[in-house]
């Protein structure tokens, strides 16, 4: 891996610092997330609820501005859950937004245990792509 040490207890314990702020009047489904970045450190989302579902903010969403908020760079862990503190996996919308930011061999806790963005996100598409057809 790239040299950065991933406390996972510690994401753990963002993730669920994190939902505890979650918006969620409608769906009463609060999610939290946390991340380590590659210079090591740690970045965190809940969701946001709107009235229009559709406008509802995931949390890996807010977690993804307070990574370019903070500094920007590029994500080493990521750790997501539920209002129990169960994990959560991201959906496709935002594990292709997590695949955006990641750093070499990001790895993910999952409900299986951890795995890579490679795994959760095969054959992903991806920013390199589109500088193939530049």
């Amino acid at each position: 891996m790239d040299g950065v040490e991933v406390d996972w207890a510690a994401l753990e314990a963002a993730a669920v610092s994190a939902m505890q702020n979650a918006y969620a009047p409608y769906s009463s489904f609060p999610v939290g997330a946390a991340a380590l970045t590659v210079d090591g450190r740690i970045v965190s989302g809940c969701n946001v609820e709107n009235a229009s579902y559709g406008l509802t903010l995931c949390a890996e969403c807010a977690l993804v501005g307070n990574l370019h908020m903070s500094g920007g760079g590029l994500l080493r862990a990521f750790y997501c859950v539920d209002g129990a503190g169960n994990v959560l996996m991201p959906c496709g919308r935002c594990r292709q937004l997590l695949y955006e930011f990641r750093g070499p061999d990001m790895e993910l806790m999952t409900t299986r245990g951890v795995k890579t963005m490679d795994q959760v996100l095969p054959d992903a598409f991806g920013p390199e792509h589109l500088e193939e057809t530049r």
